[in-house]
């Protein structure tokens, strides 16, 4: 991207070799995330930029300092964390407390950049800069695709972000009890890989709302108990119908605030509501939505997981059938990169995958 809101280039550029804890990365494909649409709007790092940022590809060569992977291996591209600051150290390198400069500042992890055009520096994008060829990468954003598994490599980088999110944000974050009540708003990616990783956890409810009926079937075939057009309903009303009490766990990824209210108004007291789209200002009544029942709000990003010990986890669920990832994905080749944007911005895919 040269430009905000314009359509990709495909074009070549200069990536030097990778340092001593750097990985160089022969990729075989990358998905297509919202946050590479907030990245082709200009969200927060420095064009030109390479964006991707679900990539999976082979291990070429590997730095001096580099242990965890080998040239030949088969991996995972996920997001960029320090590994040294209190919330990486405690197991939450979503967390990390340089998690924006690693991610969408625009220098690699040392503050230096490895890609070139014309003598100007290029931005790296989520610590992976995926939509390419080639990518220099740190030893930190990459997990090892077990040898067991027999899996197409093309369709698990959307575990390096969006399904890592969504499951993760139920799985790693609330944990419910099996016969917990759950529901979750926004069916894209995100809110369909809840909707798994809430089936996963056995909740007895999961109810789930959309304005698109196509993405409400997909979400009963993953599992939902409860789907609902929120054109139709009044969303409060119906859950208090269904469920007296409330419901002990919401989840938004619509980023807007009517809904997230809604989200907020249907818990139970002490009830707990994630956010975990990329939105602005909402407006709530702190004494009236959350202290009167002591219910909780609170945003998680990419699913509070380690991703080197939960995407080998996903990886198991989709083997065993209990995570069925393939059910989401449309495959395009890497020259019509523009039209799978195109297209999963009309809404007419669930989850875009480019082919190097």
């Amino acid at each position: 991207m040269n430009d905000e809101k314009r359509d990709f280039e495909l074009e070549e550029i200069e990536l030097d070799a990778p340092k001593d804890n750097e990985v160089l990365i022969k990729l075989v494909a990358t998905g297509v995330c919202h946050t590479d649409v907030a990245g082709q709007d200009g969200l927060s790092t420095p064009m030109p930029v390479v964006l991707g940022h679900e990539g999976t590809g082979i291990v070429e060569q590997v730095g001096a300092a580099v242990s965890s992977v080998q040239p030949g291996d088969k991996v995972i591209l996920s997001f960029s964390y320090c590994g040294k600051c209190r919330n990486c150290l405690e197991g939450h390198p979503g967390m990390c407390e340089k998690f924006n400069d690693l991610n969408f500042a625009g220098p690699n992890f040392d503050g230096t950049h490895r890609m070139h055009k014309d003598r100007h520096d290029l931005s790296l994008f989520f610590g992976q800069s995926s939509f390419a060829t080639y990518t220099v990468v740190d030893e930190h954003n990459i997990v090892k695709v077990p040898d067991d598994a027999d899996v197409d490599l093309a369709y698990l980088g959307p575990l390096g972000c969006g399904l890592q999110n969504g499951s993760g944000s139920v799985l790693n974050y609330l944990k419910p009890e099996p016969g917990a009540t759950i529901a979750i708003f926004g069916m894209g990616p995100v809110g369909l890989s809840a909707v798994m990783g809430a089936k996963i956890a056995e909740a007895s409810r999961i109810l789930v709302f959309d304005l698109n009926d196509q993405r409400l079937a997909m979400a009963k075939e993953l599992g939902a108990t409860d789907v609902f057009n929120g054109k139709d309903i009044d969303v409060e009303a119906t859950v208090k119908e269904l469920i007296p009490g409330g419901i002990d766990y919401s989840l938004d990824t619509t980023e807007n605030g009517f809904v997230i209210k809604n989200a907020i108004h249907i818990l139970r007291p002490a009830g707990t509501c994630v956010l975990i789209g990329i939105g602005g200002d909402i407006q709530i009544n702190v004494m009236n939505d959350l202290l009167a029942e002591s219910k909780k709000l609170v945003g998680v990003v990419e699913g509070d997981s380690i991703p080197q010990e939960y995407i080998p986890k996903l990886i198991k669920y989709y083997q065993d059938g209990k995570f069925p990832l393939d059910k989401l994905i449309k495959v395009y080749d890497f020259q019509d990169i523009n039209q799978a944007f195109a297209d999963f911005k009309a809404g007419k895919v669930f989850k875009p995958i480019v082919k190097m």
